[in-house]
């Protein structure tokens, strides 16, 4: 039974890679079932064995991915580093999903986070887990006085996933491969952008120094 159990997860799993090869390559809305049982190497009907449509294909895709994303913010926020660091965490985590599994991301962000359809709109509030656990790490630094307070957490944290996405997307549509340099950079540069923003300025402004001076 056990190894019955196994071969189907395992046959399923062969289903779910395939599908996200060909999403990534012809678009989930011109792709067919057959295509995917194409690519997997497997009969038509079992692809309906084990999903009911390409939907629930892109549906169980999506959320194994998001949930794989909401545990590493939890992961980072759970830690003692300045949330500076907790925020370079959490964009290095997604850069890397970049980095390992570029397809499954291109499907991620063009199929559902950035899909004005049925998907995005079915996946609202699990996007929305994503804002608000960020959120909360800006918003606790707000209180500790290590982040301005005239920025909201929730507009914060919608300008840190958001450029992060902006970047992925770049690459996602790039003809040119993305090499290590810029994939690494990309980690510090999305952090320090957003991180300025938020952070307060400790140093005296200019102008005191000026005054004191005289």
């Amino acid at each position: 039974m056990a190894a019955s159990g196994t071969a189907a997860a395992d046959k399923r799993r062969v289903i779910l890679d395939a599908a996200m090869r060909v999403f990534a390559r012809q678009g989930f809305h011109t792709c067919r079932v057959s295509d995917i049982a194409d690519e997997a190497g497997v009969a038509y009907g079992l692809v309906y064995h084990y999903f009911s449509s390409k939907d629930e294909i892109l549906d169980t895709m999506f959320l194994e991915r998001w949930n794989v994303m909401l545990a590493a913010i939890a992961e980072a926020d759970r830690t003692e580093r300045s949330p500076r660091d907790k925020l370079g965490a959490i964009a290095g985590f997604i850069v890397d999903s970049y980095r390992y599994e570029p397809e499954l991301m291109k499907v991620i962000v063009v199929e559902v986070t950035r899909a004005a359809n049925t998907f995005g709109r079915t996946h609202l509030e699990k996007i929305r887990e994503a804002y608000a656990k960020i959120a909360g790490i800006v918003e606790r630094a707000q209180a500790d006085g290590l982040f301005r307070t005239e920025i909201s957490p929730e507009f914060g944290a919608l300008a840190f996933y958001g450029s992060i996405e902006q970047v992925l997307t770049r690459w996602i549509f790039d003809r040119d491969a993305v090499d290590e340099d810029e994939l690494e950079g990309a980690k510090r540069m999305i952090v320090e952008t957003i991180c300025r923003g938020l952070e307060r300025d400790t140093a005296p402004a200019a102008s005191s120094v000026a005054s004191m001076s005289d």
